[in-house]
C-alpha cells in the first residue's frame, strides 16, 4: 500500500490575520488546511496575541493556534539565527525569526507578505494567489518554485 503525503507549509500573520477578521471568504486559511498540514511559528502567535484586544478575539486566537502545530526556536541552531539576524539588520526582529525557523525546518512560508523575507537565503515563500489558482498543494509548491526561479 502507498503512503500519500501531504505537504507541509508555515502560515504567515497575515493570513492568520485575514482569517480571523473575515477579510476574504472563503477563507485562504480554510482552503491552504484543506491542502496542505499547516505550522505557524510561535512569533506569528506572539503577534497576534499581541494584536487580540477582547476575550472573544484571544479565543479566535487560541482557536486558530489549536488548529496547526506551532514551531518554536531550537538552541542548536541559534548560529542560524545570529547569522541572520547580523546579514539582516533592517529587517523587522520577528520577520528574521520567522525566516529562520522555516529555513531550519526545511519549509516554505505562505505569506503575501514576500517583501519582509525577500533575501534569506534558503527562505521559499508562496503566495496565497498560488493557493486559490492550483488544485493541490504540489500543484501550489510546484508553481511557487517556478516562480522563485525567474
Amino acid at each position: 500500500m502507498s503512503r500519500v503525503s501531504i505537504p507541509k507549509i508555515v502560515v504567515d500573520s497575515d493570513v492568520l490575520g485575514d482569517h480571523l477578521i473575515g477579510v476574504q471568504q472563503p477563507s485562504i486559511l480554510r482552503e491552504v488546511m484543506g491542502k496542505f498540514f499547516c505550522y505557524t511559528t510561535v512569533f506569528q502567535a506572539i503577534e497576534l496575541f499581541s494584536l487580540a484586544r477582547t476575550e472573544k478575539e484571544k479565543h479566535a486566537v487560541e482557536d486558530s493556534m489549536a488548529a496547526m502545530k506551532i514551531l518554536g526556536l531550537n538552541a542548536k541552531n541559534a548560529g542560524l539565527y545570529g547569522t541572520l539576524m547580523s546579514s539582516n539588520r533592517t529587517r523587522e526582529r520577528f520577520a528574521v525569526l520567522i525566516a529562520g525557523l522555516c529555513v531550519e525546518s526545511k519549509l516554505p512560508l505562505l505569506t503575501d507578505r514576500k517583501r519582509m523575507y525577500k533575501g534569506v537565503a534558503g527562505l521559499q515563500c508562496v503566495s496565497t494567489r498560488l493557493v486559490r489558482r492550483y488544485t493541490t498543494g504540489e500543484e501550489i509548491l510546484r508553481a511557487a518554485r517556478g516562480k522563485s526561479k525567474e
